[in-house]
């Protein structure tokens, strides 16, 4: 990453592109911040989860969802994200799972950007140590069919187990195979296919309730439909592509379009890294 620009958030909302953030933080009108770059600890800030609320007794879970766009609305060039992503991009979605504890994906985003275990980092290590958290978030990867290579390394060689999730009408051969791997297989639907809501609530059962989606599109899309993502940290990629490529979210679409306002604002390079809360 090069630089972050950031502003004040009335100039930021006036169209001038950089930071939205809030004062005291870094970046914060009168900080010297506009021309140097912004170190892993201090988007570890501007990104953190929100102080958690309990429910009984238990942490509410928060879901956020980390994409990329082109400035014409595709999710991916030639059916990956890496074409136009960026430097700056990478370098908050590494911040990003640094802070989750863990990691939604559907299969066919594995399949396609060849997932691997999310890495032990030793710039937060204390940081998750203090959390609670374990040394790397774990994958939870969504499939109904189980259709996954599980001699991948995502399976056989994570710091910490990935898990599966899926309807309680799948194949028990492919759930057998997933076990064997060492994955753990989570059900959270009544047939082949996941309950979105369900999935939220297995993984706060396991105290895992900092949840990251990286999607593909037809996960968002379903987290959408079902009113469980509460934020979207959304890079605008300064790239035209045209064609056919899918947007960030996929499937029907809602009855009543779901509302979220602006919580802050950071740029590079003609990047833009938004992050959107629930309204």
């Amino acid at each position: 990453m090069r630089r972050l620009f950031p502003v004040t958030y009335e100039t930021a909302v006036q169209g001038a592109t950089g930071a939205a953030v809030p004062p005291g933080a870094p970046g914060a009108r009168g900080a010297d911040a506009a021309d140097r770059e912004w170190g892993l600890l201090e988007l570890a800030e501007a990104y953190a989860y929100p102080q958690p609320g309990r429910t009984d007794g238990v942490r509410t879970p928060w879901l956020r969802a980390n994409m990329v766009s082109t400035l014409d609305g595709a999710a991916q060039h030639e059916g990956k994200s890496q074409g136009i992503s960026s430097a700056a991009d990478m370098r908050i979605f590494g911040v990003l799972r640094a802070l989750a504890d863990v990691v939604l994906v559907g299969a066919e985003t594995v399949r396609q950007e060849g997932y691997r275990p999310a890495r032990a980092r030793a710039e937060f290590a204390a940081s998750r140590e203090a959390s609670g958290q374990g040394p790397a978030p774990a994958i939870a990867v969504v499939t109904a069919g189980l259709d996954l290579d599980f001699s991948l390394p995502l399976f056989t060689a994570p710091l910490v187990p990935t898990l599966i999730l899926t309807g309680a009408a799948a194949a028990p051969d492919r759930v057998a195979a997933a076990g064997k791997a060492g994955a753990e297989v989570v059900f959270a639907g009544e047939g082949a296919g996941v309950d979105p809501a369900r999935v939220v609530r297995a993984l706060a059962d396991r105290g895992l309730t900092r949840l990251l989606t990286e999607g593909g599109p037809r996960l968002l899309g379903q987290l959408v439909a079902a009113g469980v993502l509460d934020e979207l940290c959304l890079t605008l990629s300064p790239t035209l592509t045209a064609g056919g490529a899918q947007r960030i979210a996929g499937g029907p679409s809602t009855e009543v379009p779901k509302r979220f306002e602006l919580a802050s604002l950071l740029e590079e390079a003609g990047f833009l890294f938004t992050r959107y809360r629930r309204s």
